[in-house]
Formats: C-alpha cells, sequence, structure tokens
C-alpha cells in the first residue's frame, strides 16, 4: 500500500525551536537550581513532555517548574523560532499533491499554534494531535493513532517523520513507517539505532516517497 498520509512531529522537525527549548530550560533551571547547569546538560529534556523531565528533579515543584518554564518559553517564542530549510517548500507542495498531513507534537497547542502560525505552516495541516489532546505522550503510539483516526488513515499507508527517538518508537508502535531527520540535535547516529524505515536528509527527500516529483 503506498503513503498517502505524513505525520509530523514540530519542534526539531519542521520548526528550529532548539534554542528556544534550551534557553527555556536553562532559564527555568538557573532560577530553581543555581548554576548548576549548562547548554549541553539539557540537550537530553528535548522531547518528552516538561513534566515527566522535571518530576524526576522535583516531584513537589513540577508545577512551579512548568509554568516557570511555559512564560519564558512564550514571550521569547517569536523572537527565536524558525522553519528549517526547504520545510515551508516541501509541505506546500505535499498539500497542494493531496496527501493527507498531520502534525503530532508533545507540545501543548496554545504553543504549537503559535508555531505554526509564525511560520505560515498552519494552513497545510488539517490534523494537530498535541499534549492536551491524549492520555500517554510519544513513544505511546496513542497520539499517531489518535492523528490516524482523524485523517481517516490506516497505518500501512502513513509515515511518521520525527526528530527523536520517541517519534520513532511512536510511529513503529501505532504500525506506520518511519522517517528520522538527519537534522535532530541528537545526531542521527542516535536515532538510527531505533531503526527508522528511512532517514532524510533534506525535508525534500520525502517527495520519492510518497511518489511527488519537485517542480511537476
Amino acid at each position: 500500500m503506498s503513503i498517502n498520509t505524513l505525520l509530523f512531529d514540530l519542534d526539531g522537525t519542521l520548526i528550529d525551536t532548539n534554542d528556544l527549548i534550551i534557553e527555556s530550560f536553562l532559564h527555568t533551571l538557573d532560577h530553581f537550581y543555581p548554576n548548576q547547569y549548562q547548554r549541553d546538560d539539557v540537550l537530553t529534556f528535548l522531547g518528552p513532555p516538561l513534566y515527566d523531565t522535571f518530576v524526576k528533579m522535583d516531584k513537589d515543584r513540577v508545577e512551579e517548574m512548568i509554568t516557570h518554564y511555559r512564560t519564558f518559553n512564550m514571550s521569547k517564542h517569536d523572537e527565536l523560532v524558525t522553519e528549517f530549510e526547504g520545510v515551508y517548500d516541501t509541505i506546500q507542495l505535499l498539500h497542494e499533491k493531496g496527501l493527507k498531513l498531520g502534525i503530532v507534537t508533545t507540545k501543548m497547542r496554545q504553543t504549537v499554534i503559535m508555531g505554526l502560525k509564525l511560520t505560515g505552516l498552519d494552513k497545510f495541516f488539517d490534523v494537530v494531535v498535541c499534549l492536551d489532546d491524549v492520555t500517554n505522550a510519544k513513544p505511546d503510539p496513542e497520539p499517531v493513532q489518535l492523528a490516524l483516526q482523524q485523517l481517516g488513515s490506516s497505518p500501512e499507508e502513513a509515515i511518521m517523520v520525527g526528530d527523536n527517538y520517541h517519534d520513532i518508537l511512536s510511529g513503529k508502535n501505532a504500525g506506520t513507517k518511519t522517517a528520522a531527520v538527519s537534522w535532530t540535535l541528537k545526531g542521527v547516529e542516535f536515532l538510527q539505532q531505533f531503526e527508522p524505515d528511512y532517514v532524510l536528509t533534506h525535508m525534500e527527500d520525502i517527495l520519492p516517497l510518497v511518489g511527488v516529483t519537485k517542480g511537476e
């Protein structure tokens, strides 16, 4: 069965929020744990829901830490976020060719919409599954399954694209094909150990997987 449905993670896959996320973590951690964390220390925090990260540090202050993070994150959002090279044109072409497109993210809807509108990508996605839409976040299959249900697609005709192992495993657990992006901060070698079906060196690499030729 050919692929007609593409599900994308957002942060680190379509839009470059890396600096925003890292600065938000550093700002938060410097407030609660002054001078204890550097940039490299927070790279492992990228991907999982904020609760999962902060609850391991201090279960009594986890909500306070999340609030502190989100306040800073939203105040700096438009200043620090851009889309990755080639993303807009590729997503636009996929949309024009009638492919079903969805977002599956561990972010809350408010900041997801901010990122999509800032980069102009919001008009291309009919389905956006956020952390507040599910009980279990990636790598659980629930978010991918919900997106497929809303798009009227089966796992066999879909691919999940992301920059983190949560994305690859969520897709695998839901029965879709999976693709890792090589521009991940994690390093593509890290993602390859989770055996994605494809590795994209540029967003345009997704086109032949769905039978689309650029410039048609």
